[in-house]
Order: structure tokens, then C-alpha cells, then sequence
């Protein structure tokens, strides 16, 4: 290795180092106004580079380990997609993620990872050779780059994934892979362990599952992909990014058939301590990249580096200005505050809604379409409202 230069993730993994991942950008930047739900497209990288950057210092500042590239659903399919307008190229917003988040990464000892994600295209049953197409033109750009790795994140389909492996694994850089699926399997009912098993055989160094389900169900779904690779002989690194969402009541599909989504999920939100024991749960389960996706904060990566500092070695940054479990408020001028200054306390903690007339979970959507439903069929032409009305109708009938 290079004088000065980084260790790369295989090499972190393989020392048996904890890696922590970044948060769910889309959600974040949606909150800060620079994202439109909906799209969810990540033109802000180009068109707002000061509010990424700032989002990637704060979670190195908390932990992390990775500066994943913002570029979520940022294929031109994508981009296009229903009348979106963003008024950049796919190119311009992988190129200006790549700069960003390597920016950030060369102030501490974080890796740069290029994402892709899966497409409109093959929902819409297009060709293989045209999906992969599609994760081809990204792959160019993060190699002209030199991210440090590749993920290929957020797939629903196994089959996708599969085809995004194979062509981020002919850069010769390390691959992750990364499922939105819980403990029920893909959309068309693929078990996780047979997901990873696939996986692992088209080439991913790394695989594991990230968004949709709560962490704990997350930390589930991966125990029985490392179940089934090492039944298969095989050999992989575990990684899990999940929700910061309490989803209990998810269906196969995940938090996105919840009513709540994407605007009413706030009571659901993890606090810190729910994160340390998703910290200590992951790490019992072998699993060693550990993150977050959507609902993500910088203070919960620095929960999760918080509960591992003693793995770890140190704390984060950001810890400066955070007592452990609470000790902080050892200072507070209110004497029953001050007797908060204590991890059982927190622990046994069970906070309230504040919602007295609200249920305690909700009955998912469930509507059952995937990939070759023509429901799924996507469109440059932006959405009619003679398209929304028999989706009004559909979703009025089943409240």
C-alpha cells in the first residue's frame, strides 16, 4: 500500500475492523427542503452541493466510516421518470456525488462507494442488456472517479441485483450488495438466504440488506443470508443498513406500503438507545458494516459508534458534545433532569406518542404488484390525473 494511502474495505473487513456506513440521505435532504418526494432523485448533489456536503461531515463527524456517493436512483430512467424535470444529467449528478462525498472522506479516514440502485427500466420489463445499460453508464462515472467500492443497493429483485453485481464486479473493484427485502424474501418470494447465495456467486464481496424494515428486523434478514452462504460453502462480509423506523407491522413490501409513508412516520422515529441495542445486536449477529438508511440522523451513526467504541477503540467526533447514555445532563439546572443522568434510566425508558387517539401500528396497503404488473409500467410523461383517479378510487375502497 501507498505511503498515506487508505485501507480499503476488504482489508477493514477482513482485519475484523467495524465499519460504520453513512444515513438515508434522500430522507434527510427531503426534511432540509433540497429533496422532492416522490422522485426521489438526488440532483441536489449538483444542484445544492453545500447542503450534501454538510450531510456527509456530519455523519464523519458521527462516526462513519464510508462516504456513500448521493446518488440513489440517479440513473437517467430514473431521472425522467413521470415528468420529473431535474435540469441535470445523469452524469452531471454522479460526477458532482463522486466529488462530494470524496471531499469529505479525504478530511478523515472514510471510504468513498459508489451506489446504484434499481430502475424504472426493469420494472417496466425491459431487456437485461438494457438494465445493465443503465448501471454501466453510473459504473463509468464512479470509475473515472476511483471510488474505493461499489454498492449495488435498494433492490427488490433479486434477479436485478444480480445483473447490477455482475456489472459493477467487471471494474475488478470490491462490490456490496445490498437487498430491500425482510425475512419473507424478494418480490417474487426468493428467500434472503437464497438472495445471498446468488449474490455472493455473481461476484459481491459483500451483501446484506438495507432500508424498508426496522434495524432489528434488518439484523434478522441478514442472520439468514450468512446462515445460507456458509451452508453453501461460500464466503462474504455482512453488511446492514436499515430503517430508523419501528415497522412491526410491514408486510413483504416494507415501510412504503404503510400509510404513514413518507410523510407521518415521526412517531415510529428509533431513539439513540433504540439504536445502541441495534448497534449490540448487529455486531452479536457477525455482522461488521454496519448503518443506516432512511430516517437516518447523524446522532444515530454516532449511537451506533457510541455502543462500539470499546470494538472500536475510540469514539467519534461528534461525541464531544454527547454524554454517555445521558451523563450530560449531570449539568442540567432542573434536579428531576438531572436524575436522567443515568443509562437504566434510559434503558427502561418507553416514551409516548403524545397521540392519545393514535393506534399503535397500522395495516399495510398490501395492494400485491411487482415487476410485471402493469401497474408498474413507468413513463417519461409526467403522472395524468386520469391515471390518479382509479389509484384514488383503489386506495379510498380499501380505507
Amino acid at each position: 500500500m501507498a505511503p498515506g494511502a487508505k485501507r480499503g474495505i476488504l482489508e477493514r473487513l477482513k482485519a475484523g475492523e467495524i465499519v460504520l456506513g453513512d444515513g438515508g440521505f434522500v430522507f434527510a435532504l427531503e426534511k432540509r427542503g433540497y429533496v422532492k418526494a416522490g422522485p426521489w432523485t438526488p440532483e441536489a448533489a449538483a444542484e445544492h452541493p453545500e447542503a450534501v456536503r454538510q450531510l456527509h461531515r456530519e455523519f464523519l463527524r458521527a462516526g462513519s466510516n464510508v462516504m456513500q456517493t448521493f446518488t440513489f436512483y440517479a440513473s437517467d430512467d430514473k431521472l425522467e421518470n413521470r415528468g420529473n424535470a431535474v435540469g441535470f444529467t445523469g452524469q452531471q449528478v454522479n460526477e458532482a456525488a463522486c466529488d462530494l462525498a470524496r471531499q469529505v472522506a479525504n478530511e478523515g479516514d472514510a471510504l468513498v462507494a459508489g451506489g446504484v440502485s434499481q430502475t424504472p427500466s426493469y420494472l417496466s420489463c425491459k431487456s437485461e442488456t438494457d438494465v445493465k445499460a443503465i448501471f454501466k453508464k453510473q459504473m463509468d462515472v464512479f470509475i473515472k472517479k476511483d471510488v474505493d467500492f461499489l454498492i449495488a443497493e435498494y433492490f427488490e429483485h433479486v434477479e436485478e441485483a444480480e445483473w447490477a453485481v455482475q456489472v459493477l464486479k467487471s471494474t475488478g473493484k470490491p462490490v456490496a450488495a445490498s437487498m430491500c427485502i425482510g425475512p419473507k424474501g424478494d418480490m417474487h418470494g426468493v428467500t434472503p438466504g437464497d438472495c445471498a447465495v446468488r449474490l455472493v456467486k455473481a461476484g459481491a464481496d459483500i451483501v446484506g440488506v438495507n432500508c424498508h424494515f426496522d434495524p432489528m428486523t434488518c439484523v434478522k434478514t441478514v442472520a439468514m443470508m450468512k446462515a445460507a452462504v456458509e451452508k453453501a460453502g461460500l464466503k462474504a462480509h455482512y453488511m446492514v443498513q436499515p430503517l430508523a423506523y419501528h415497522t412491526p407491522d410491514c408486510n413483504c413490501q416494507g415501510f412504503i406500503d404503510l400509510p404513514e409513508f413518507p410523510f407521518a412516520l415521526e412517531p415510529r422515529v428509533l431513539t439513540r438507545w433504540d439504536m445502541q441495542q441495534y448497534a449490540r445486536e448487529a455486531f452479536n449477529a457477525g455482522i461488521r458494516y454496519i448503518g443506516g438508511c432512511c430516517g437516518y440522523e447523524p446522532y444515530h451513526i454516532r449511537a451506533v459508534a457510541e455502543e462500539l467504541a470499546q470494538e472500536r477503540g475510540f469514539l467519534p467526533e461528534a461525541s464531544k458534545k454527547h454524554g454517555m447514555w445521558g451523563s450530560g445532563l449531570e449539568m442540567h439546572t432542573k434536579p428531576w433532569v438531572r436524575a436522567r443522568a443515568r443509562r437504566d434510566y434510559w434503558e427502561k425508558m418507553k416514551p409516548a406518542s403524545g397521540r392519545p387517539l393514535c393506534p399503535s401500528m397500522s395495516t399495510p396497503d398490501g395492494w400485491g404488484v411487482t415487476k410485471g404488473d402493469a401497474a408498474l409500467m413507468q413513463q417519461k410523461e409526467a403522472t395524468t390525473k386520469d391515471q390518479l383517479r382509479p389509484l384514488f378510487e383503489k386506495a379510498d375502497a380499501k380505507n
